[in-house]
């Protein structure tokens, strides 16, 4: 844990935004109504301008070519309302459950989040990891 959050003190995500161009964002209930009192919105609304069902993880927010629809440039539009996932990601420091049960979530994650490829990286040694080749 010492070592992500390290690496993630040196990241500047805003001069990123790769979570916010290719992660969903699943919102919980409490995500939804922080969201709708932020943009002064009713549930219906809402659901119609800012959500769709995705048949894999439920109700997330709507995306378009830029990613989240909330995107602005490199910074979320809603940062102070953003949903629970936005504010505890990469997830390896915060967020519910254990480092173990969220592993499987860090090799995707690798691919766009340069605080999860970092931290991996800097783990090999940690670990003792030696490469196959």
């Amino acid at each position: 844990m010492r070592m992500a959050q390290q690496i993630e003190e040196q990241i500047d995500c805003t001069a990123c935004a790769n979570c916010c161009r290719v992660a969903t964002v699943k919102i919980t209930e409490r995500d939804a109504e922080k969201l709708m009192k932020r943009l002064g919105v009713n549930r219906l609304r809402f659901l119609a301008d800012y959500v769709e069902q995705s048949p894999e993880e439920g109700f997330v927010l709507k995306r378009n070519q830029d990613g989240c629809v909330f995107l602005e440039g490199n910074l979320c539009g809603v940062y102070d309302a953003r949903p629970h996932t936005c504010a505890t990601f990469p997830h390896l420091t915060r967020g519910a459950g254990s480092l173990v049960s969220r592993l499987w979530q860090m090799v995707d994650r690798a691919c766009y989040c340069p605080i999860v490829y970092n931290t991996l990286e800097a783990w090999k040694p940690e670990v003792g990891f030696r490469s196959g080749s």
